[in-house]
């Protein structure tokens, strides 16, 4: 039976969808009536788009087995994505065998950020998001294409994917993961290096001998992130196959589960019997699962920005009161860096995604009724890929946990709600990831220190500034601000207060990397700065109460909403390294609680 708390939210997310889901379901089904797009292109037309198509040529002039789109987030400066460029070639060999074609649709941006960290580049970052759904748009828009396979891993570009799949959303859609880098040395060794670093007592030499021995190779980090986090998402919504999304790459499982995903989405066309397109999987159900797949893993703070716009191209409308219901209802059942000391390729062999998924279905946990690509149901989600004889096969997943310190079941929870808090308060709205924050630093309650950019935190900090119990406001960081970046590079100091005995909290308009841990962070915080937000009335020692376990987010000092709000000097942020460019997002950006899109509500 299902979960009254996962029934009463879908309910209610159904309900307050109706005005938008209705026409965005009426578009689809508008473009789904006019048949197959390559018929209705002029003989010049298909021409040109055959031209280059080498062997293929023939088959697309003459023939209708149908014709994939490969839409690619392919770079080799990111190790995520450096194994996509072998992809294209396994796509059309694949989709040969099965009598179709494929062709690369278009590329997208991907960037990185773990490289642009505490740089000016962030600033770019969340609006890449956008950038990315609209060139997937362009990519899609020649309307040759009976179906697509999408190749994107990390932190906006999967959202972004998806929200520009979303606009062909009468194509079948399957994204194809390109797994994690083998493990490298400990997560907690790692995070060890950068606070000796960041406190001085060891050199950048033995910093970057630790990085390095930590991103060493092809493939995602291996840190439970936003990049993993998308990962999950895609198997908990139906549009991975089972148990793909961490096979590590340059393996013959992953080469032959690319070209099952290629051949699993020509398949879905409406050229074929089993016509399953985007906007059939991507409905208020599969937005419910992924969020309960986000509570139960301890997932990226980022995805509550990103599923709200994700939801939001479909015509469905989510806010965090959902996630917050949801979380209150799920179980933490997941251990992984930087909720604990595994790393994402331990979880997948304790049982990863397929035994949570197993154990979330037996507790009525999730709506088990979805369409996938891989067939109708979510239990389709609880097998793992094998190679056998007869090639790719999928057999039952385990149904115990393998390393109950990485995984345990629904009744022994590591604890009994999800890792992620809504606050709210005369402050604003906010979140917290709390999935690794210990339950005696959940509630602080201390004078405030008030910084506009994260560099002058980093000065105060060095200064020895910052060695009393404090609240530090980072403001002025929200989308219209800056375009919300992430600062997380706060994080090592923040650690270090906490591990002094202070007590210590961020508060931010900005975001916080999916790595963000130990230390409770009011993130997100909406309104933001630059909208005349609660955030701008602070000052230097006023009293601010953060409160995860009750939710609540609190000006204590009297008067402060009396004062005129702050303004910053934002000038330095609107050029260089390419932010003039995107003075047209900063200008219409909504807001975070919104899904940070400019793509409007």
């Amino acid at each position: 039976m299902l979960n009254a708390t996962v029934k009463n939210v879908t309910d209610r997310i159904i309900a307050r969808s109706e005005a938008t889901r209705r026409p965005y379901l009426d578009r689809m089904a508008a473009a789904k009536s006019k048949g197959p797009s390559r018929a209705h292109l002029s003989c010049s037309g298909q021409a040109h788009a055959y031209a280059g198509a080498g062997v293929d040529q023939d088959a697309l002039a003459t023939k209708s087995a149908g014709n994939l789109g490969i839409v690619t987030a392919y770079n080799d400066m990111l190790s995520a994505h450096q194994p996509y460029e072998r992809f294209p070639g396994l796509i059309r060999e694949a989709v040969r065998e099965a009598g179709g074609t494929a062709q690369v649709a278009g590329g997208v941006p991907a960037m990185c950020d773990g490289v642009t960290q505490g740089e000016a580049g962030m600033e770019l970052s969340l609006f890449s998001r956008d950038v990315i759904a609209m060139a997937t748009g362009v990519s899609l828009s020649h309307n040759v294409y009976d179906a697509a396979v999408f190749l994107g891993v990390c932190d906006k570009i999967v959202p972004g994917l998806v929200i520009g799949a979303q606009a062909f959303g009468h194509l079948p859609a399957v994204f194809v993961p390109a797994g994690p880098m083998t493990s490298g040395i400990a997560n907690d060794d790692k995070a060890k290096v950068r606070q000796e670093f960041a406190k001085g007592e060891c050199g950048r030499d033995k910093l970057m001998a630790s990085e390095m021995a930590a991103y060493h190779g092809p493939g995602t980090c291996t840190f439970y992130g936003t990049a993993n986090t998308n990962q999950m998402l895609m198997e908990f919504m139906g549009l991975h196959l089972p148990g793909s999304s961490f096979v590590t790459p340059n393996t013959e499982l992953r080469d032959e589960l690319t070209k099952e995903a290629a051949k699993r989405s020509l398949s879905l066309s409406a050229l074929g019997n089993n016509y399953t397109p985007t906007c059939d999987i991507l409905d208020e159900k599969a937005f419910v699962n992924g969020i309960v797949g986000l509570m139960v893993t301890g997932g990226s703070t980022n995805l509550l920005i990103h599923l709200l716009a994700m939801a939001r191209a479909g015509g469905i409308v989510l806010d965090w009161q959902d996630f917050a219901d949801l979380s209150e209802a799920i179980p933490l059942l997941a251990r992984v860096y930087p909720n604990g000391l595994a790393d994402v390729n331990h979880f997948h062999a304790a049982g990863g995604l397929g035994y949570l998924i197993g154990e979330l279905l037996n507790g009525g946990l999730l709506h088990a009724d979805t369409k996938t690509i891989a067939g109708e149901g979510l239990e389709n989600y609880t097998a793992e890929p094998f190679l056998s004889d007869d090639g790719l096969t999928w057999r039952a997943g385990t149904n115990v946990s393998l390393n109950e310190k990485i995984v345990r079941p629904l009744n022994d929870p590591f604890q009994e709600n999800g890792g992620l808090s809504h606050m709210t308060g005369n402050l604003g709205t906010g979140v917290m990831k709390v999935s690794a924050v210990a339950a005696e630093h959940r509630i602080v309650e201390a004078p405030v220190r008030v910084f506009h950019d994260q560099e002058d935190a980093k000065t105060a900090f060095k200064n020895g500034e910052l060695t009393e119990d404090v609240i530090i406001v980072v403001r002025f960081q929200g989308p219209k601000a800056n375009g919300m970046p992430e600062l997380h590079s706060l994080t090592p100091l923040l650690q270090i207060m906490q591990g002094r005995g202070q007590k210590v909290a961020l508060v931010t308009d900005g975001r916080m990397s999916g790595a963000s841990g130990k230390v409770p962070s009011a993130i997100h915080v909406s309104p933001e700065a630059l909208d005349g937000g609660p955030i701008a009335y602070l000052k230097d020692g006023d009293v601010v109460r953060l409160d995860a376990v009750a939710g609540d987010l609190q000006i204590l000092t009297e008067g402060v909403l009396d004062r005129e709000p702050a303004v910053a000097d934002l000038s330095a942020y609107e050029t260089g390294v390419g932010r003039e460019l995107f003075q047209a997002f900063r200008a219409s950006v909504g807001s975070a609680d919104t899904g940070a899109s400019v793509f409007g509500v």
